[in-house]
């Protein structure tokens, strides 16, 4: 099986401010897309096989900057739908609940068209998701590319190595970033996490 490579988008205005940015489809900035092309020479050393992509434009425009070809849109890389919480930063939301972690809690209820999402949602999508990578590895060959967004690609790792989805709190994941998930002797594991170029 071939290695499935992550990738977080580039810089937002509102990543760059903490806020919680799920499905509102705001675009990178400036530096976002050079963070995105940054990678370009990561990429290239390898032969990709399959791309997906989130539809949000973001993570689209990520992937055509770092020259990714036949990208795939899906759904289900979309980021954590937050709900109540949408656009608002954590340390807001500890003003009125102190202890709260998105891992374990998730969010508060928002409206009708994004309502919110718990962690065991999440990580359904990712298994559906990494169903649809197993799929793309068994028809070609090289590498799977997915390009979304931070705590989705958190929790997606978690499923991969066979952990809950709150376990995605463990893997910290910066913007403009790139990573690595591969198999030693049958089993997933972590083969680079987090790189970043000109960082």
């Amino acid at each position: 099986m071939g290695d499935l490579f992550l990738v977080r988008h580039g810089e937002t205005a509102w990543s760059r401010t903490g806020r919680h940015t799920g499905l509102t489809d705001v675009p990178l900035t400036e530096h976002g897309r050079g963070e995105a092309r940054q990678l370009v020479p990561l990429i290239r050393s390898h032969r990709i096989g399959a791309a997906f992509s989130s539809p949000l434009q973001r993570a689209w425009e990520t992937a055509e900057l770092i020259g990714l070809h036949e990208v795939r849109a899906d759904a289900d890389l979309k980021e954590w739908d937050y709900g109540g919480y949408e656009g608002v930063t954590t340390v807001e939301i500890h003003r009125e609940r102190p202890d709260w972690f998105l891992f374990t809690d998730g969010v508060a209820p928002g409206p009708p068209e994004h309502p919110g999402e718990t962690p065991e949602q999440v990580g359904e999508r990712a298994d559906r998701m990494l169903a649809k990578v197993d799929a793309a590895h068994a028809n070609t060959e090289g590498c799977v590319v997915l390009v979304a967004h931070g705590h989705f690609l958190r929790v997606l790792t978690a499923r991969r190595l066979g952990l809950p989805p709150s376990a995605g709190a463990l893997f910290q994941l910066a913007t403009g970033s790139l990573c690595r998930l591969g198999t030693e002797h049958g089993r997933h594991v972590i083969a680079g996490w987090n790189i970043r170029p000109g960082a």
